[in-house]
């Protein structure tokens, strides 16, 4: 089994001194994660305006969006290592360049084997960039602002995902092309990159640590996940263990994952330390964010959906509802660091009312009907807006304190991969109970219907598009089930929070006023 020792670099280079072009770096690195976010979810948006364009079937357009997750999680776990092999700083760059070329290519090609090898290396690449910003973070920020510095990670959860929906309609109904979905994001990845090369230092190479490597976990590890993410999004699609395909991509994704955890478990320098998951704030920090990003899924995305179905509205007319959530989280989430540094304050409640306020905002949308439009979601969307940056920046807090600095990196990949597997998760659980629920309802519906006949005098007389409106309100009372079953799920999670272990806010060295130098204790985070 690893070590601390055995995992860490040979001579870890000196810590760098904050200063404003450190800062423009972890900026830039900060606009490389919210690309990579805007990568995957503005497209996956568009996906009927793509399979138009392109002339695809939706069956080959949702293997698309696959290929894409697959790709973004197997880059999760060794991201970090990588980057500290190669240096933070050409890493980096090396990632962010081939994401952006390969936004700019993507929309040119016509062909679907090669648009799924070219979306799954692009998954790869943009998957890459988001463990690095945590990394960094933990690794440059100096202890009076490294919460700061969580509150922006946490952004790639509550900023990016909600203004990719106004951004897919700015490419679609303002630009009216579809590739723009792709092409949108260039700019924000070269600013990225420009800031990242002039702001992060240069580091020295450590390529000794390429023999060291697992790298036979690797293919274990990289194979398992892809599979399982093949098997997990494609589900509901193919009706789970009806499905061949789904069978065989769960079964042997989870045999290779489970002997890619047993080797890293063995390896004297893995990829991923499996020994961090001994400390309670970790096991159940991951638990309590599968949890979490299933409630955050209901703030927009179930809106937008359920909108779409019962309204038909367009991208455009449910994108306000993202900017409501999403353009807060700049200002809410800092505000959100500054209560954690208060010595009186309590991580694990504020955590807690996180999850109570998105316990009440989706409560508050269970009482959905057909009449419905977006105005109706305006007091739950709020409520979301509250309890997002609360619970995300508590709960990476109170992770993020129970590890060691040169543990970062590890702790980077992992929380990448809980995070995006959750939300592979989530979708799933919450497109196959909407389709349980919406066939209950429709039958129940039917069943009543039929006892009615005789009232009516016969089939015949029944009301006209009476199959219809049992399909609509079937939906209908469906998205409110999902509703309240997100709502016991987030309520449930508040006990499993509370069980985390205490931790202190952190101490901030006061500033010394006097001349002579006096001794003070280091500042903990």
């Amino acid at each position: 089994m690893s070590t601390a020792s055995s995992t860490a670099p040979a001579a870890a280079p000196p810590q760098p001194v904050f200063d404003g072009r450190l800062a423009v770096g972890l900026f830039g690195i900060l606009l490389a994660a919210m690309m990579a976010g805007l990568c995957g979810r503005i497209p996956a948006l568009v996906s009927a305006d793509w399979q138009g364009g392109l002339g695809l079937a939706r069956d080959d357009a949702s293997w698309l969006i696959t290929a894409y997750s697959a790709g973004e999680l197997a880059a999760m776990p060794f991201a970090a290592w990588f980057a500290i092999t190669f240096s933070m700083r050409r890493f980096h760059l090396a990632m962010l360049a081939a994401a952006l070329v390969l936004s700019a290519l993507i929309p040119l090609a016509d062909d679907l084997p090669l648009l799924l090898f070219l979306r799954t290396v692009h998954g790869v690449c943009a998957g890459a960039l988001v463990p690095i910003l945590m990394m960094a973070a933990l690794r440059f920020l100096p202890a009076p602002i490294r919460l700061h510095g969580l509150a922006l990670f946490a952004m790639t959860a509550t900023l990016a995902p909600n203004i990719a929906l106004w951004l897919a309609a700015i490419c679609v109904d303002r630009l009216e092309d579809w590739r723009w979905a792709f092409w949108c994001v260039i700019p924000l990845g070269l600013t990225a990159a420009a800031m990242v090369a002039w702001g992060i230092p240069k580091m020295p190479l450590a390529l000794p640590r390429l023999k060291q490597a697992n790298w036979f976990g690797m293919c274990l590890g990289v194979c398992g996940l892809m599979l399982l993410v093949v098997g997990i999004d494609q589900g509901v699609r193919l009706d789970w263990f009806h499905s061949r395909l789904i069978v065989a991509a769960l079964g042997c994704g989870l045999g290779f994952f489970l002997l890619f955890l047993a080797s890293e478990w063995l390896h004297p320098a893995p990829f991923v330390r499996l020994d961090l998951l001994r400390r309670r704030n970790i096991w159940l920090g991951f638990a309590s964010l599968l949890g979490l990003l299933v409630a955050m899924s209901s703030a927009v995305a179930l809106p937008a959906n359920a909108l779409a179905s019962l309204q038909g509205f367009r991208i455009q007319q449910v994108a306000p509802l993202g900017l409501i959530v999403g353009l807060p989280q700049l200002v809410l989430g800092s505000c959100v660091a500054m209560l954690l540094y208060q010595r009186w304050v309590d991580a694990r409640h504020v955590f807690a009312a996180g999850l109570a306020c998105m316990a009440a905002a989706c409560w508050l949308a269970s009482g959905i009907n057909g009449e419905w439009m977006a105005q109706q979601f305006l007091w739950a969307t709020l409520l979301h807006v509250i309890g997002q940056p609360l619970a995300m920046v508590a709960m990476l807090f109170l992770i993020v304190s129970v590890v060691q600095p040169m543990e970062g990196p590890f702790l980077a990949g992992m929380v990448n991969i809980v995070r995006v597997l959750s939300t592979i998760v989530g979708s799933a659980f919450i497109g196959q109970l909407t389709l349980v629920r919406s066939r209950f309802h429709f039958e129940s519906l039917r069943d009543h219907a039929a006892n009615l006949l005789p009232q009516w005098g016969g089939f015949d007389a029944a009301p006209i598009g009476l199959a219809e409106t049992f399909i609509r309100e079937a939906n209908v009372l469906a998205v409110a089930d999902v509703y309240r079953a997100i709502a016991l799920l987030t309520l449930l999670l508040i006990p499993l929070v509370l069980k985390l272990q205490h931790i202190p806010a952190p101490v901030i060295p006061a500033v010394p006023k006097s001349t002579p130098p006096a001794s003070s204790a280091g500042a903990t985070s």
